[in-house]
């Protein structure tokens, strides 16, 4: 497994996962509660500077794990990575319409914020699968 792809694994967990947390924290409060008194901005900023902080963290680990493939990337490793940004972009592109409609609609903050952070992870994941699927597939 080259370390780009290795990389890509890495996001993947680390979307999921601190999706996860982020959500099964906020969106149990939801129901029959007044969305404007929910507090969710503190751990939506936490799950983002988790988000950042464990994806370098496990890309400087793996990159120790594997001194010799770290930073090596051949015009194959370029081009997985291209494609795969180009459909994280897409993803994003498309996901993005939900916070504006909901912003259009003037629903509240809650709503926005949160269809914008999902829109976020799914860009993050479909563009790390994608690149995954080229390795494992070949491109």
């Amino acid at each position: 497994m080259s370390s780009e792809e290795r990389r890509s694994w890495i996001y993947v967990v680390v979307a999921v996962g601190v999706a996860a947390v982020y959500f099964v924290t906020v969106l149990p409060k939801v129901p029959g509660a007044d969305v404007a008194r929910i507090a969710y901005v503190r751990p939506m900023l936490i799950a983002i500077g988790a988000g950042i902080g464990l994806g370098i963290v496990a890309g400087i680990a793996a990159a120790i794990a594997s001194p010799k493939e770290a930073g090596r990337a051949d015009e194959r490793d370029r081009q997985i990575h291209r494609l795969g940004e180009y459909v994280g972009f897409y993803v994003m592109s498309i996901a993005a319409i939900v916070p504006l409609a909901l912003a259009m609609a003037e629903a509240a903050h809650f709503w926005i914020a949160n269809a914008l952070y999902l829109a976020f992870v799914l860009a993050a994941l479909a563009s790390s699968i994608t690149k995954i699927v080229l390795y494992r597939r070949g491109l």
